[in-house]
């Protein structure tokens, strides 16, 4: 399936949207982290600044999510990573609510309550976990639902190549198999399990192989190219839709930044990032568009305006929010006698 000329220019103001958001995220995350003199001794701050505790950013892999989230419906579900913020943005997750509850307002998705590695949204059907590999069991009960309503409904389990090394990456492989259930586990392969090069932790240079141990057909992406990722995912998603089971795919993708912000990234080569960035999806995806003519100059400065609009709107939104207050810490809680359940408030 190839994608038109309507998918392939919202995949762009897409991969810019998130691209911005990630690079925006960056530079309001270090605010107050490092201290006026690092010399005397004081150390990256992780609690302090706007945006406290650890930040996860996925500037570089926008073609992942947006290949396949160009596919689902506002019925399907996805379940993202640790980093999650691409995958949120593309299944088209609001982008004040989110930014709110990495700020820890009570205007957030969780009311503050989760941060950056919890966002759940119901109203379109994502969520994601800080637990590595926790995303596959989760969209097979997703998937399991659907199948049971009788839908066509499919949920989408995004993971690293690092995931792929857990226990329940092969139990949700085999279970899902079994049960024919529709969903497409997609392995975001950007070959650093935090600090761990993939090959000196995985036996096989792709994932996508251990599909055929699961009955499941397995695909390789091997370029970081959204186009690419859309139409291999084509063919697994309508799989997943006709009731004939899951699928794997893989796809080698590229990560900018740290594993986390204030990462020191020793264990990268020198000028690793450098190259990686010589290759940047979203230049290449413009510089196509152009040539066959389906998208402007006019255009793509119009497109890059509405997702720097909406990202700068998405910060201001969250800055202005309220904090929660100290009775807020007991709402959404609640506790057992065994014999019957109640609120904290």
């Amino acid at each position: 399936m190839q994608a038109g000329k309507e998918k392939l220019l919202w995949m762009y103001e897409k991969m810019v949207e998130i691209r911005f958001y990630e690079e925006t995220m960056a530079a309001v995350y270090m605010e107050g982290k490092l201290p006026p003199n690092i010399q005397k001794g004081l150390a990256f701050d992780i609690g302090s600044g706007p945006v406290p505790g650890e930040m996860h950013l996925a500037a570089g892999q926008e073609p992942v999510a947006v290949g396949i989230c160009a596919h689902l419906t506002p019925d399907d579900t996805v379940v993202g990573t640790h980093r999650p913020h691409h995958f949120a943005i593309a299944k088209g997750v609001a982008l004040d609510p989110m930014t709110a509850e990495m700020f820890g307002k009570v205007t957030g998705l969780g009311k503050g309550k989760g941060g950056h590695m919890h966002l759940f949204d119901n109203a379109h059907k994502f969520s994601c976990s800080g637990i590595v590999g926790a995303s596959m069991p989760i969209a097979c009960g997703a998937a399991l639902a659907a199948k049971k309503m009788g839908s066509n409904w499919v949920a989408v389990a995004f993971f690293g190549e690092g995931a792929a090394n857990q226990g329940s990456f092969h139990e949700s492989m085999n279970l899902a198999a079994v049960w024919k259930l529709p969903v497409i586990f997609v392995c975001e392969d950007n070959q650093w399990a935090i600090s761990v090069p993939k090959n000196k932790a995985t036996s096989i240079e792709w994932v996508a192989d251990r599909a055929a141990g699961y009955g499941m057909p397995g695909i390789r992406v091997a370029n970081n190219d959204a186009i690419a990722v859309f139409e291999a995912a084509a063919p697994a998603i309508a799989r997943a839709r006709r009731g004939e089971g899951p699928s794997l795919i893989e796809v080698k993708t590229d990560r900018y930044f740290g594993h986390f912000q204030g990462d020191p990234e020793t264990y990268r080569p020198k000028g690793e990032v450098s190259s990686l960035k010589a290759r940047d999806p979203i230049p290449a995806l413009a510089r196509l568009l152009k040539e066959k003519n389906m998208m402007s100059v006019q255009e793509e400065s119009e497109m890059v305006r509405r997702a720097h609009a909406a990202v700068n709107q998405a910060f201001a939104f969250a800055r202005d929010s309220a904090y929660p207050t100290a009775q807020d810490a007991l709402a959404d809680v609640f506790v057992s006698n065994g014999s019957h359940t109640r609120s904290l408030v």
